[in-house]
């Protein structure tokens, strides 16, 4: 039997993953201002390899001053293992320690730097807004099955259509919405 609410419910919550996904995902991405979120999800070998942690599972990571990031670690004995891991990451980050601290300088962005991040940040939301389509056709299919097998009348399978539609496509706008907001990020200087 077709339980739509149960069926409305796990779709709507499947696009809320999925817009939390690709925000999560945009954090690891340099804007013109740094932020503790550009490094807190880096993964670090600790303690000789015997851990997997984040670096935020490991040190407290602030701003000092406008242009750079603090680290201090709760643990000395893992402050080479954050730098390694920061000097490894994507983000072509060169950090500096002291002995006890982590200090990482973010020169300001060129403007074709910032151009392919947009174009990254673009791509990012296109993934999403496929994976949120994929999601819309499979709830589609499993209306049009129940309404073939006469589970549903043909007046709720519209209903339930257009609904489903109703729901992507606000889906869509909020992904819309955070792209501009990352982009206007990105183009603060």
């Amino acid at each position: 039997m077709f339980d739509y609410p149960k069926q409305s419910q796990e779709f709507k919550s499947h696009l809320e993953q999925r817009i939390e996904k690709t925000r999560t995902e945009l954090l690891s991405i340099k804007t013109g201002k740094p932020s503790p979120s550009l490094v807190e999800g880096i993964m670090v070998d600790a303690y000789a390899g015997s851990a997997k942690l984040k670096i935020m599972e490991l040190a407290t990571i602030s701003l000092s001053g406008s242009q750079s990031i603090q680290i201090q670690p709760f643990d000395p004995a893992v402050l080479k293992d954050i730098v390694k891991a920061l000097f490894t990451s994507p983000l072509n980050l060169t950090p500096k320690e002291d002995g006890k601290t982590i200090h990482i300088t973010f020169p300001p962005l060129s403007q074709e730097q910032r151009e392919k991040l947009i174009k990254t940040v673009s791509q990012k939301i296109e993934e999403g807004k496929v994976a949120i389509r994929g999601e819309r056709d499979d709830v589609r299919k499993k209306i049009k099955s129940a309404f073939e097998q006469k589970e549903i009348t043909e007046d709720d399978k519209f209903r339930m259509e257009k609904e489903v539609d109703t729901t992507t496509q606000d889906a869509v706008s909020k992904m819309d919405e955070i792209k501009s907001k990352k982009e206007a990020e990105m183009m603060k200087i």
